[in-house]
């Protein structure tokens, strides 16, 4: 999930529908060859979300551009937002708050990433490692914060399409470690000028160990190479229709 907050006068909404469920001012989404576009405007914002899955590696990728259509500068916090699991369907399915108990986080703030890995149950099992990154282009960056404990970002009563974490006007906690119900949040606070536009990449992926998974997060901070996945997404589905003859 994204969410979107407007700091200047408190009004939350999300990216696509989910998870806000507020309906837009204008909306819409595009599924086309390789990628999936959702589209909406809200408070005087454009929002333009690329979601797409990489051809090289176990990487999916959302790049979110915001374009600032007021005549002033405006404070924006962008949020996002995923559950952990890191295991089979079923098993989740099963025992979600026993399987829970087996995901480690930890936070990266030098890299603004964070890592998740599942601790081996026997000998054999083995230990994936997960990792978000996200990082915001051409804008002013007040501050960047983390979340992993999902408990503190939704809060009590509260639920996943209002969640506690953004009726405060303060960074996120931070937490990492063995946390009861992971999750990985990362939140920035930046400045939009006026008829300007910002770009937001959020990066999502999975590696075997522990260094593979820490070497895709120094490769996904270069934006070149972030471009290059949204290129190549579109070429390897043009292959893929040429193959079978669509």
């Amino acid at each position: 999930f994204c969410y979107i907050r407007d700091l200047d006068n408190e009004s939350t909404w999300s990216a696509a529908f989910q998870p806000s469920l507020k309906t837009a001012e204008s909306y819409e989404v595009v599924f086309s060859q390789g990628r999936a576009e959702f589209r909406r405007q809200e408070q005087n914002f454009e929002t333009h979300t690329e979601i797409v899955v990489s051809s090289e590696d176990d990487v999916e990728m959302r790049r979110v551009h915001i374009s600032n259509r007021s005549r002033r500068k405006r404070w924006l916090e962008v949020t996002s937002y995923a559950e952990v699991v890191l295991t089979q369907a079923a098993a989740d399915a099963a025992h979600p708050a026993f399987s829970n108990l087996f995901v480690q986080t930890e936070i990266l703030p030098q890299r603004n990433a964070i890592l998740c890995t599942r601790r081996p149950r026997g000998a054999g099992d083995p230990q994936p490692w997960l990792f978000h990154l996200m990082k915001v282009h051409n804008a002013e960056i007040r501050d960047v914060s983390f979340e992993t404990d999902r408990s503190i970002f939704i809060g009590r009563t509260h639920n996943i399409h209002e969640p506690e974490a953004l009726s405060k006007n303060q960074p996120l906690s931070n937490s990492q470690g063995a946390v009861l119900d992971p999750i990985v949040a990362i939140r920035y606070r930046f400045q939009i000028d006026a008829h300007d536009s910002v770009t937001i990449d959020m990066v999502m992926g999975i590696a075997e160990n522990k260094e593979a998974c820490t070497a895709l997060v120094e490769k996904y901070q270069d934006r070149p190479l972030t471009d290059r996945a949204f290129e190549l997404a579109w070429t390897h589905s043009q292959v893929v229709l040429r193959q079978i003859n669509a």
